[in-house]
């Protein structure tokens, strides 16, 4: 028996529709499945037990000798919201009862860490952990996901195997509930259709062009396969990036969504609403040396090779993974 917890999101029904690919049934879904556009994401997936996210340690106290792993991939994702209390007790909080019960009942743990841990990247993009109590995040989405991940490296007890994965910026299937935190490539999408333009912000700094702040995107796809990697692999525990490690702008990333939709390129540029502004990355790049050096040697999409497979194979049929 396998869990995955933020079943009900983007990453995690990806990583369930993974996980049925693979063969592998036998799954607890835990989330809130509250929100019904969510709930979609887990049509045609197969599992064997659905937990609401406030049962979950209650559920597992008495279950726990059937589970083989735990992938604690929900939390709070957006990166708008300001309030300390609801990342504290969603994502610190919680995810220190799943620690500590993987702990208690000698279960492995992969659970989603976040490059928003960065900030503004003074310190690079190493997944050094010496350099993680220095590091400052930019909203408390991203302070709570490091104050995690320091405080799980201060602990004496650890879970035999553990990984926390610093997520770069994904994209791909399984995002239509996300709204304003979907990808930039799903918000383009949508716009190409509506208007036949995409937005893009506009820079607010003199050594970026706009349109030429960078990212590392990484596709939905290829964050999956590293969990199932992880999964087989339960050994050298610690906090990993995964990113592409190559960034690439989004001027780029417009184009090939243009080009995946065949659709002539026209780009406007708008200001970065003010609320965010100041909070903006204008550059991350994963150092993926790390992963590759336990093991994993499977190659990542390219941005144009992700970007067109979302495309063709699900946002223009409107699909699921």
């Amino acid at each position: 028996m396998i869990i995955v917890t933020g079943a009900d999101g983007f990453i995690g029904s990806c990583l369930v529709g993974k996980l049925n690919l693979e063969g592998y049934n036998d799954i607890v879904v835990v989330d809130d499945f509250s929100n019904e556009i969510k709930n979609k994401n887990l049509h045609n997936k197969i599992f064997s037990h659905k937990v609401h996210r406030d049962e979950f340690i209650s559920w597992l106290k008495v279950n726990h000798k059937l589970v083989q792993f735990i992938f604690h991939i929900g939390a709070r994702t957006d990166t708008t919201e300001f309030s300390v209390e609801i990342f504290n007790r969603l994502n610190l909080e919680y995810t220190k009862a799943v620690w500590n019960s993987c702990i208690e009942f000698g279960l492995p743990l992969v659970y989603a860490s976040s490059a928003a841990t960065y900030g503004g990247g003074e310190l690079g993009y190493d997944d050094n952990h010496d350099i993680i109590p220095q590091l400052k995040p930019l909203n408390p989405y991203g302070e709570s996901k490091n104050n995690f991940d320091i405080w799980a490296l201060q602990q004496e007890r650890k879970p035999y195997f553990w990984a926390g994965l610093k997520f770069f910026n994904v994209y791909g299937p399984n995002e239509y509930h996300k709204e304003r935190m979907a990808s930039v490539i799903f918000h383009a999408f949508n716009q190409i259709n509506e208007k036949g333009k995409v937005k893009l912000f506009r820079s607010h700094r003199a050594e970026y062009e706009n349109g030429k702040q960078l990212r590392d995107f990484i596709y939905v796809k290829d964050v999956v396969n590293v969990c199932m990697f992880l999964m087989m692999h339960r050994k050298h525990s610690g906090i990993y990036n995964l990113g592409t490690g190559k960034a690439r702008s989004f001027l780029d990333l417009a184009t090939a969504t243009f080009n995946a939709k065949e659709s002539p390129v026209d780009i406007e540029f708008t200001d970065i609403p003010e609320d965010i502004r100041e909070k903006y990355q204008y550059f991350t790049e994963a150092n993926m040396s790390k992963l590759k050096d336990i093991g994993y040697n499977n190659s990542f999409h390219s941005l144009e090779e992700g970007i067109t497979d979302y495309v063709t194979n699900y946002l223009i049929p409107g699909r699921y993974f």
